[in-house]
């Protein structure tokens, strides 16, 4: 499971004409404490093939690590515990509706989304707004010809050195509750953004896929998380802002220890000012990067 408009895990038709793009460089940053050093790269979790985002300053920082952290346990275990969460938090208490916390225009959007999707709408009733949110963001992945094998993370845990001990930040489950235990009225909202999304701006993400591969963070920080910090701001600070600032607490612990180390989280995360390299800026590390 992952998240979707601050990941953007949603691609637009016609990403893959970006799968020849050359001199890929998406952003990394490199934090320098007491003792240790920090790679940060920012990742998008799932891609269609033949994406050439791997830069020579990743692999050389991937073939020194000591350490590489991610969101969550790359592992199959982990993902079947998720699986499990994801299907005892998807359901509305028996008798509820989706259909009954949407608007008369709401739901109709939401049923021009589905037939475009190819998803049968009514399918959608029993089922929690933010389930339904993921849903139709991996929907949207798998009609642009995105894998999840694909994703950044993937590739990274199963390429990199074995040596590399392999930490997360998070749980599965735990981020299946930040989604799950929100209030129907922000889940609701968060809905209504991605089902807008999906039919007004449907190239959105072809753009911050080629931001991503470009390194342009000012441009990142816009179309990766100007939606949800505009429409969902309650979602922005607990699922961005909060989320940051605990791991900026783990990194800051882990830099004032000897080793190196990769952190690969979805890029939404590590720009602008309330993005981990700006925090740990601002804690007196050196923070060599994209500003």
């Amino acid at each position: 499971m992952r998240f979707r408009r601050w990941i953007a895990l949603a691609l637009s038709l016609g990403l893959a004409a970006l799968a020849g793009a050359a001199a890929a460089a998406p952003p990394l940053w490199t934090v320098r404490g007491p003792h240790g050093v920090v790679v940060l790269f920012g990742s998008v979790h799932a891609l269609p093939p033949g994406l050439d985002w791997r830069s020579p300053d990743l692999e050389a920082a991937l073939a020194r690590a000591d350490e590489l952290w991610f969101e969550t346990p790359i592992d199959p275990g982990s993902l079947q515990a998720a699986a499990a969460s994801l299907k005892a938090r998807a359901v509305l208490p028996k008798g509820d509706s989706l259909f009954n916390h949407l608007s008369a225009d709401e739901a109709a959007r939401l049923r021009r989304v589905c037939e475009q999707l190819g998803a049968p709408a009514d399918a959608f009733a029993p089922l929690q707004p933010w389930f339904v949110d993921m849903t139709l963001s991996l929907l949207q992945a798998q009609r642009a010809g995105a894998a999840a094998d694909e994703g950044v993370e993937i590739r990274i845990n199963a390429e990199a050195a074995p040596k590399a001990g392999r930490h997360a930040f998070e749980t599965d489950a735990e981020q299946v509750a930040m989604l799950s235990d929100r209030p129907l009225s922000d889940q609701t909202v968060a809905l209504n953004a991605t089902v807008k999304e999906l039919m007004d701006d449907p190239d959105a993400y072809q753009r911050v896929i080629g931001e991503w591969l470009a390194g342009d963070v000012a441009r990142l920080e816009t179309d990766a998380l100007g939606l949800i910090k505009q429409e969902s701001p309650a979602d922005f600070d607990r699922l961005i802002t909060e989320r940051n600032r605990r791991w900026a607490d783990v990194l800051e612990r882990r830099l004032r220890r000897r080793g190196r180390v990769v952190v690969v989280v979805g890029v939404g995360h590590l720009v602008g000012p309330g993005g981990v390299p700006a925090l740990l800026r601002a804690r007196g590390f050196v923070v060599d990067g994209p500003r």
